[in-house]
């Protein structure tokens, strides 16, 4: 729907005595590609001071704008303010991952008999799908619509062999927003020949605003999990759950980030040097949406819940962040500062036999949905 439509809608709707419609979807462009191609921008924003801005590179959030308890608006994505971060240092920012999101070992797997390879990236391992995955291509925006639900849908087609990934597969990422202030994310992808396929999105959360000295080791996490999928030292799932009780992966009471991140005494949490794990919400994908986790900023009062139709929550403490990288408002990116939650199939699927399957056929349909349910606490 194109703005002047929304507008006239709009005042269609007034004349009539009939409530307005809030939600709008704006396009731009979030500058260029190295060889020109632009890189389009959609702001989806509601009658609630909450926006999303989504780029066409990588599918990705490059921004959340909302208010706090006193009415400060603020972004809690952390990221760039300008395409070069995303060029040079790209980090995964707000981005879609994948063909499989989070890692596979040595970046080897079998499929129907037929062994495959893709690109190592993260040491021993490929992760995020592999060296040029999802988050590094730019995507086709195909739709876009205000209206109660402000909307965008963005397409990428992966042929045969990307990545050593068998099968052309055709994703679609459409991103909404409604006067609920629920932002929701769904992927739905399709394949002509058998392939794995487990994609997510990488939104980096600083709930207390993008630039804030207090960073994010102070929001406030439960996770309805009372398992986890511990991992070797190079973060490969060992094949087993773990009970979180008596552990500091144990979410299920609110619990600050900061408590026990840096509790040594743990070696999951040496091997990851923070969180970077996978709790196991079910064993399989749900037709509808469940809670995955709920984080609350106590001093602003900004939060989510996360839903969605997957089993796998990858929590991650974004402990790599070394002091190296200069993000919007020239902050300089430290250990900690901000967290990411991606619903998912568990790490290293294809290679872990009683993991849920991530093995996509064609005339099958692979859907992850996931909805952060924005608020703020008084």
């Amino acid at each position: 729907m194109k703005r002047t439509l929304f507008t006239a809608t709009v005042l269609a709707a007034i004349a009539a005595g009939q409530p307005a419609l809030a939600g709008e979807a704006k396009r731009s462009t979030f500058g260029a590609m190295p060889d020109g191609r632009p890189v389009a921008a959609v702001t989806l924003s509601n009658g609630k001071g909450v926006s999303a801005t989504i780029i066409a590179l990588g599918a990705s959030i490059q921004a959340v704008t909302m208010p706090d308890r006193d009415g400060k608006v603020e972004d809690v994505q952390i990221g760039y303010d300008k395409i070069d971060g995303y060029l040079t240092k790209p980090e995964f920012f707000g981005a879609t991952v994948g063909r499989v999101a989070n890692r596979i070992a040595k970046g080897r797997f079998t499929l129907d008999g037929k062994s495959y390879s893709t690109p190592v990236n993260n040491g021993p391992n490929s992760l995020h799908g592999g060296t040029k995955g999802f988050d590094k291509v730019l995507w086709e925006v195909t739709d876009v619509q205000s209206g109660p639900t402000a909307s965008v849908t963005m397409r990428y087609v992966s042929p045969d062999g990307d990545m050593g990934y068998p099968g052309t597969l055709t994703t679609y990422a459409t991103y909404s927003l409604n006067d609920a202030n629920h932002l929701t994310i769904e992927y739905r992808a399709t394949t002509d020949k058998p392939t794995v396929v487990n994609l997510s999105n990488h939104a980096y959360w600083n709930m207390a605003g993008v630039g804030s000295p207090r960073g994010a080791m102070g929001h406030v996490v439960t996770i309805p999990a009372d398992r986890f999928t511990p991992t070797d030292a190079t973060s490969i799932p060992t094949g087993g759950h773990k009970s979180v009780a008596g552990t500091v992966f144990d979410f299920r009471q609110p619990r600050a980030v900061g408590d026990r991140v840096r509790d040594a005494g743990d070696p999951q949490i040496e091997y990851g040097r923070g969180y970077d794990h996978n709790w196991v919400i079910g064993d399989r994908v749900t037709p509808d949406q469940h809670l995955m986790a709920r984080v609350v900023e106590p001093v602003s009062g900004r939060g989510f819940e996360l839903w969605s139709n997957q089993p796998g929550l990858q929590f991650y403490s974004g402990n790599f962040f070394d002091g190296t990288i200069k993000g919007k408002k020239d902050q300089i990116l430290r250990m900690g500062d901000a967290i990411v939650m991606e619903p998912q199939l568990f790490p290293d699927a294809p290679n872990q036999r009683d993991f849920p399957s991530v093995r996509l056929a064609p005339g099958q349909t692979y859907r992850n949905v996931m909805t952060y349910r924005l608020f703020v606490e008084r």
